[in-house]
């Protein structure tokens, strides 16, 4: 393994990683998730919807933060 490939060099590379491509994507959103998504779409004035995934609560915050500026 090169230095580049090294997690332990490069810790944030996780970060950048597709929500598609989770392992744990399938699984119900954190409260954390749910907790910002709500808050979010309060603020956007679009409808909290309290069954998404991981992964599709995560691609729902970043399309909420883009509409609203928050965030990135």
């Amino acid at each position: 393994m090169s230095e580049t490939e090294n997690p332990k060099t490069h810790p944030t590379s996780n970060a950048e990683k597709d929500p598609d491509d989770w392992t744990t994507g399938d699984e119900t959103m954190t409260g954390a998730q749910a907790s910002y998504l709500k808050t979010l779409s309060e603020e956007a004035g679009e409808p909290f919807d309290d069954t998404l995934t991981k992964a599709d609560a995560s691609k729902r915050i970043d399309a909420l933060q883009e509409q609203t500026g928050r965030g990135k």
